[in-house]
């Protein structure tokens, strides 16, 4: 399975010079570190992320995330899986309550290095890392009932695609990562 996801990642096209060059740290990193889809590695791991559309693709779900104060796009850890689009869909299960999550492609949607800086979860301190994010477009009825994750989120909710930019509070996402995501989402509908 990691050779297919290091395939996957080799082959996908990047759309902008921060895409080439996160995913050429990612691949080295799947090629130099045995342990990198494991929390365990406290340098980097991999993750997944998931950019949820409805079905007309004019809103995106987002949850309002307790250790960033901010709303953000669904997503988390590997967790020793490998199948990174499994792990977003579960992701967006487990943080929102919508169970009919289904992807809008199986290719990657979008590569990404995050840094993520050092916090407290569940009452241990985790140290400043990296999160070597692969990106899906996944596709969710927007009418359904949703639910928080009291321990991640305090919030589930769905924006307009411009609206989802401006409510992150975090500057790198409102300024590189949705923007290049709903211009993905549009040049690809």
């Amino acid at each position: 399975m990691r050779e297919k996801l290091m395939k996957e990642i080799a082959n996908y096209i990047p759309v902008n010079e921060q895409e080439a060059a996160d995913k050429a740290v990612l691949l080295q990193m799947l090629r130099t570190q045995e342990d990198i889809f494991e929390r365990t590695n406290l340098i980097a791991h991999m993750t997944a992320s998931a950019w949820v559309v409805n079905s007309e693709h004019t809103k995106v779900l987002m949850v309002y995330h307790n250790i960033y104060h901010s709303w953000s796009w669904l997503g988390g850890h590997a967790d020793g899986e490998m199948d990174l689009l499994a792990v977003a869909i579960r992701e967006v299960q487990e943080e929102s309550g919508i169970r009919d999550v289904k992807p809008v492609t199986a290719e990657i949607f979008s590569l990404e290095t995050l840094t993520v800086d050092g916090h407290e979860k569940r009452g241990k301190y985790v140290p400043s890392h990296l999160h070597l994010n692969v990106t899906y477009l996944l596709e969710a009825d927007d009418t359904v009932q949703t639910q928080i994750k009291a321990d991640e989120n305090s919030g589930v909710a769905w924006f307009g695609l411009e609206e989802s930019i401006g409510k992150s509070s975090e500057r790198w996402f409102r300024e590189r990562v949705y923007p290049k995501l709903n211009e993905k989402l549009r040049s690809s509908c």
